[in-house]
């Protein structure tokens, strides 16, 4: 492929990216640090644009949540060591303005046996009004975590609490016994 080729194709990727109000996009492999070093660049170009201070906290938790959902479950990892154990994990996240909201969208793969309870939960969620979501969040608390979770599992109710409209979900059956899964959240 030849530069001209080469700047063709990237222009037209970010003209798309443009088109579709994308501020901000990564695609890859995750870890804490790169989570900090996004999180980071994510609040400079929101305070440079003067958003107000609640807004920016809402989007910078709900950047935060999925960024961590896509690092402890995502199942495509690759893992290793050097002078210590290493584990990445492969998603992608994209912010961007639709409608006059932030919109921030994450993905990755999920394996297909845990679609069915990750798809209950988010229906769940999708059915309760802001004081049901606060309600169930204490409650979720108070709970003992599920076994084999990584967390306290209360990061997607963190996310529909925070987001403006209900949150989005989908789910794409890839080969190889896995899904592509896209979560969507407006502040």
């Amino acid at each position: 492929m030849d530069s001209i080729m080469l700047a063709q194709q990237y222009a037209g990727i970010k003209r798309d990216l443009d088109e579709k109000g994308i501020i901000f996009s990564f695609s890859g492999y995750l870890s804490e640090g790169i989570l900090y070093s996004l999180g980071e660049a994510l609040r400079e170009k929101m305070t440079l644009e003067e958003t107000d201070g609640p807004t920016v906290r809402r989007v910078f938790a709900v950047f935060v949540e999925q960024m961590q959902n896509i690092i402890r479950y995502s199942a495509e990892k690759v893992t290793g060591a050097r002078e210590k154990p290493v584990e990445l994990s492969a998603g992608m996240v994209t912010i961007g303005m639709e409608g006059g909201k932030v919109f921030i969208v994450c993905g990755n793969t999920v394996y297909n046996a845990d679609v069915p309870r990750l798809r209950d939960r988010l229906e769940h969620l999708k059915g309760l009004d802001k004081d049901a979501l606060k309600t169930y969040y204490r409650e979720q608390l108070r709970e003992t975590p599920e076994e084999g979770a990584r967390g306290a599992n209360i990061g997607l109710i963190e996310i529909a609490r925070r987001a403006s409209e209900p949150i989005e979900y989908d789910f794409l059956e890839l080969d190889d016994g896995k899904s592509f899964f896209c979560l969507k959240a407006r502040i």
